[in-house]
Order: C-alpha cells, then sequence, then structure tokens
C-alpha cells in the first residue's frame, strides 16, 4: 500500500477502508510528514483556517463510583476517605461563576456514586438553568445515561427526554475508550458494552441532542483496533449527522492501575499521536469536520503542532480539568483564553471563540482582545477556582450515603 494512493482516496471524497485507516495510523517519518501535508490541506479545504475554542468549565460533581475502571485514576471506591459529592448547590455555584467570568458553556460529568438518586442528575440542569439560564449544558457521558436509566427504570430515550426537559443542550460521547468489547473487558470490566453505548449515542442523535465522539488510546489496542473505532464512528455520523466534533485523548498511564500492574507502562508518542489525527482527518474529515486537539492530554506545544496535521479546534478552557490531572498529566487544569490565542496565530491560523456547536462567536486578529472577558485578567490558582485535591481534603464536601 502506498501513501499517495491512500490520500488521493480521502482528499477525492472517498470512504476509506479498515486496512487503509490501519495503514496510516501505522506511518513513520517521511511518509507520515507528506500524510501530515495532506490531511492539513484537506482541513484547510473542509474548514479553512480557522482555529476554534470554547470557553467552558469542567466541573466533576463526585468521583466515587461503583466501577473499578483499570484505566481511572479519578474515581474511588465510596468508603474512601478521598471520596467526595458536590451539593448541588455548589455545582450551581461554579457554574455561575463560570458564566461570570465569561464562560458559555459547563461540561458536567461524575462517577457512578453508589445508592444514587437518579433525579440528582435532571435536578442539577434545573438548578444551573434556573441561576444561568443561558449557560449550555454540555453534560452526562453515555456511561452515565446507561446509569440513570437504569436507576430511574426508563429506557434510554424517555431519560434522555426527562434530561432534555431538565435543561440538558448537548451530550459529551466519553466513556468510548476503544469500542471493541474485547479491549473494554481489559481495561474497563462491567462498564457498558459496545451496542449500549452506540444505541445512546443513536437516541442522542434522533431527538436532536447533539453530542462529541471521542477515542481514548495508547493502552492495550492495536492499530486495526482503533481503525475499527473510527470507521464505527463514521457510520453512525454518516446514520445521524449528531456529533459535532471528535476527540482523540490519548491515555495518561501514570497513576491507574494499567500502569502499576505494569500492563502498560508508556503515554503515547508525539508521531502515534499525530498519526492519530493524521488518519482522522483523512477517514472522517468528509462526515465529522471538526478535529479537536486536546492540551491537557498533548501539552501546549505538541497541541499547537498537531494543528498542522488536520485539527482545527483548541478544546476549551476548562477551568477545572481533573480527570487527566488526576492519572498523572502535567499541563494544568486551565489555560488562559489569550494563551489559546497566542498558540493559535503562532501557528498562521486565525483564532475563534465558538459555542459548543460550532457557531463563531468572535474572531481575533491579534493575541489581546480590547473588550476581554473576565476570565482573561484571571491568574488561575487553586486558591481562586479550588481543585480536586482542594474538594478531597474539604470535608464537608466529604461523599456518604446520604449526599444529594
Amino acid at each position: 500500500m502506498e501513501v499517495k494512493s491512500v490520500v488521493d482516496r480521502a482528499v477525492a471524497g472517498e470512504d476509506l477502508d479498515e486496512q487503509e485507516v490501519t495503514f496510516l495510523l501505522g506511518l513513520r517519518g517521511p511518509d507520515l510528514n507528506a500524510a501530515a501535508a495532506a490531511a492539513d490541506a484537506l482541513r484547510k479545504e473542509q474548514v479553512g483556517d480557522v482555529v476554534t475554542y470554547v470557553v467552558n468549565r469542567n466541573i466533576n460533581f463526585t468521583n466515587a463510583c461503583i466501577l473499578r475502571c483499570k484505566f481511572c485514576a479519578f474515581s474511588r471506591n465510596y468508603r474512601n476517605s478521598e471520596a467526595f459529592m458536590l451539593p448541588i448547590e455548589e455545582v450551581v455555584r461554579q457554574a455561575e461563576e463560570a458564566w461570570n467570568l465569561g464562560a458559555t458553556e459547563v461540561c458536567i460529568q461524575a462517577g457512578l456514586a453508589p445508592g444514587m438518586d437518579w433525579r440528582l442528575y435532571p435536578k442539577i440542569l434545573e438548578q444551573i438553568k434556573a441561576r444561568v439560564p443561558n449557560m449550555h449544558i454540555h453534560a452526562y457521558s453515555p456511561e452515565e445515561i446507561w446509569y440513570g436509566s437504569r436507576l430511574s427504570g426508563m429506557n434510554y430515550s424517555d431519560f434522555l427526554r426527562t434530561l432534555m426537559g431538565a435543561g440538558l443542550d448537548s451530550m459529551p460521547g466519553t466513556s468510548a475508550e476503544i469500542l471493541d468489547d474485547s479491549i473494554r473487558k481489559i481495561i474497563s470490566p462491567g462498564r457498558l458494552p459496545v451496542n449500549e453505548w452506540v444505541k445512546i449515542i443513536k437516541a442522542a442523535h434522533s431527538l436532536g441532542i447533539p453530542t462529541t465522539a471521542t477515542m481514548m488510546y495508547g493502552h492495550v489496542e492495536n492499530l486495526a483496533q482503533r481503525a475499527e473505532h473510527l470507521l464505527l464512528l463514521r457510520d453512525i455520523q454518516k446514520e445521524t449527522g449528531g456529533f459535532t466534533e471528535f476527540v482523540p485523548l490519548s491515555f495518561v498511564p501514570y497513576r491507574t492501575e494499567l500502569n502499576s500492574s505494569g500492563v502498560v507502562k508508556w503515554a503515547p508518542t508525539a508521531f502515534e499521536t499525530v498519526a492519530i489525527y493524521v488518519a482522522a482527518r483523512l477517514a472522517l474529515g468528509w462526515h465529522i469536520k471538526n478535529l479537536q486537539v486536546s492540551w491537557v492530554k498533548e501539552g501546549p506545544r505538541l497541541a499547537q503542532a498537531i494543528l498542522a496535521a488536520g485539527a482545527n479546534d483548541f478544546g476549551g478552557t476548562l477551568i477545572n480539568e481533573s480527570i487527566s490531572t488526576s492519572a498523572g498529566s502535567s499541563h494544568g487544569q486551565f489555560m488562559n483564553p489569550r494563551e489559546i490565542r497566542r498558540l493559535i496565530l503562532d501557528a498562521g491560523r486565525v483564532p475563534a471563540q465558538r459555542s459548543t456547536t460550532y457557531k463563531i462567536i468572535k474572531h481575533f486578529t491579534e493575541v489581546e482582545d480590547g473588550n476581554p472577558i473576565p476570565l482573561e485578567g484571571a491568574v488561575y490558582s487553586e486558591e481562586k477556582f479550588g481543585s480536586f485535591n482542594e474538594l478531597i481534603a474539604d470535608k464537608k464536601f466529604r461523599f456518604s450515603r446520604r449526599s444529594p
């Protein structure tokens, strides 16, 4: 197989097959450079030179979880002294603070807390909307939808309708990991199987709830399984059109059970990561046009470089990031919009703030903005915004069976 023949088919708008996508994922050296240039050119054709970002805040309201996923360093058994559960009022306070700082989105995800009342899911949405009605709520992974549906006795569609009525605007397409049940049994036994993840995503799309699409790679899967994952996402998108973006998430192993047990020793390399983005643009670009780079996973410099390999979105400001940080990521929990714009401009691209669903809010020509949002003047500190470590140290947030 030759790089040129595969690239030519992708650029012509033809759907690549599993063998071709697997081939792209394994490229290195000059062949990877050539494919990256083609992916970058295709990106320019499909979405232009604008690189978007969203001003958002992550709120993970509990780390207590009934599952023991081996890739996760965030969750805790509910008896663990580090298990916490934020009261609804604290979740709402953080959402309102984010709005006052200029955020347009809150992303809400959490562990599956034992003994939880399913009504907590819609209550969080209702109370955020009551306080900040124009905030976009991007909430609840398919795993949480599965759990809430199970607790409530509703089917997926009815549970999702309940959440929509309470204020749900969109969903993260996380808990996907690698969409291969043989892999999931190794890294996350007990988690929802592939067919249920697909059912939930399709149910959301059928109701008009947009979702992201993700892939956590770099643990025990092989290249063919990565390719199968990408093509499954493509098939869903061709059927529903409900994915707003694709977000590759490189595995951060350092504090996870997969690492401590010796199953996974290393994080994905830079070239491995670039190949993911190249393959994603060439295999998905005609169907899922927005390809997000995760600065939390890759670090600002590699994230910037990936903008030349097919990516067109820089993700969000986050304000609080707990999942990757817990696993050992050292790239921080917040990025100031000014820094995001600086990296985008230095890459020769045009920065723009967007909404969750990729509507452009504002284009920029310079790092500094004449009318900055309050967040741009903020200096990140755990004291100001709180942090995961602060939450688990605060006794008033400790998890108990009486937590809301």
